[in-house]
Formats: C-alpha cells, structure tokens, sequence
C-alpha cells in the first residue's frame, strides 16, 4: 500500500456510520461516523477520520491520541480539570488514560492517530 492522499478532509462525503458514543451523558445522544485508514507499517496503531454530532459524554478510550480538528468546536474537561476550549484549527495530544468529559457544540471533524496500549 502506498502514499494515500484525502483532498479536503474537512469536507470528505460518505463517512461511515459508526452509531452512538459510548458513554452519553444527557438527553441528546451525540452519533459518530468515520473513516479508518490502512496505513502500512503503523502495527496496531489507528488512524482514519472520525466526526461526532453535538453531545456530552465521557472519553471513550484508554489510549493515547493524537488529533488534529478539522471542523467544529467542543469543550474537553478532563478530569479535575479546568475545561478546553477546542476548535478547528487545533492539535491535541492526548496521554494514555486521560479521562474527561466532551462537550461537542458544533459537529467536529478530526484526523487521529490513536496508539495501541503496550
């Protein structure tokens, strides 16, 4: 597999459904869609773009992730933390085991890489 290139990513068209987040919190259940992206020699690392509709609900994961938004805005708090103000335009590094809550207010885009658990 070679080079792959996604022209406009923030505007990419048929993303896939993924269903709802994990762990809602809140009467309006935010709904993800995505695409994953085979990248060779990346082991089990993820990669793809991944978009979220607005909602509140706890981080998902337990890895480390590497994001950059491509649209929309949220708010991150992580866990006896003061909340981050992110929208496009912006790049986050993640720890493994951050935990927190997402406040997504505008429908947000991303590109991730999210880093296999040793």
């Amino acid at each position: 597999m070679g080079i792959r290139i996604i022209k406009q990513s923030k505007d990419l068209q048929g993303l896939e459904a993924q269903g709802p987040v994990g762990r809602p919190l809140g009467e309006a259940v935010a709904q993800m869609c995505g695409v994953d992206v085979a990248l060779a020699g990346a082991g089990s690392n993820d990669c793809g773009i991944w978009e979220c509709t607005p909602g509140r609900f706890r981080r998902q994961i337990d890895n480390a992730e590497v994001m950059h938004i491509l649209a929309g805005a949220c708010t991150f708090t992580p866990e006896g933390g003061e909340p981050l103000q992110i929208a496009a335009g912006d790049t986050l590094f993640f720890p493994s085991h951050t935990v927190g809550v997402w406040d997504i207010t505008e429908t947000l885009r991303k590109v991730y890489v999210v880093f296999a658990l040793p």
